[in-house]
C-alpha cells in the first residue's frame, strides 16, 4: 500500500497557518480540528510545520511568552516529508527514525499532496493486514 491511497481514504485537506499567526491561535486550530500539528504555509509553499510537542517543549523552556510568539519563529524549519508513491513501510521507518509523528506529503515538484499522521499509516496497515489474513482464510477455505 502506498500513501496516495491513505490520503485517498482520509482526504487530502491540511490545516495550515501563515508564519505571522501567534502560537495562541495555532492552539486554538489544533483543538478545534483535533488534530496534533499544523503546516505553515505562504503562498502554497510549505516553510514549516508546528507541532503540539513544538508547543509544549517551548512552553517548558519559555514560559507563557510562547503564546505571543508567531508560527514563524516557532515552526520546525526541516521538514521530513513523503511522497504520493512511497510506501507505507517506508513512511513508517522514517517517522521511526526521525521521531516525528506527521509527514508532508509532496509531489515531485514540491507542491502539497496533504499530510499523513503516524496514526494514519498505522491505521492503513492494520486494515491491510487484515485484508491479506481474510485473503489466506478464503483461499484456505476453498483449498481444502
Amino acid at each position: 500500500m502506498i500513501v496516495a491511497q491513505v490520503l485517498k481514504t482520509k482526504g487530502s485537506q491540511v490545516v495550515s497557518v501563515r508564519p505571522g499567526d501567534s502560537i495562541a491561535s495555532i492552539t486554538r486550530t489544533l483543538a478545534q480540528h483535533r488534530i496534533g500539528a499544523v503546516l505553515v504555509l505562504e503562498a502554497e509553499q510549505v516553510l514549516g510545520i508546528v507541532s503540539e510537542r513544538d508547543i509544549v517543549r517551548a512552553l517548558a523552556a519559555l514560559g507563557e511568552a510562547v503564546m505571543r510568539m508567531t508560527a514563524g519563529q516557532l515552526m520546525t524549519r526541516v521538514l521530513f516529508t513523503a511522497g504520493p508513491a512511497s510506501t507505507i513501510q517506508d513512511a513508517l521507518q522514517l517517522m521511526t527514525d526521525r521521531r516525528v509523528r506527521h509527514l508532508p506529503v509532496l509531489h515531485a515538484d514540491g507542491t502539497l499532496a496533504g499530510m499523513v499522521s503516524i496514526g494514519d499509516l498505522v491505521k492503513a496497515r492494520i486494515a491491510e493486514a487484515e485484508d491479506e489474513a481474510e485473503a489466506l482464510k478464503s483461499y484456505v477455505a476453498t483449498a481444502g
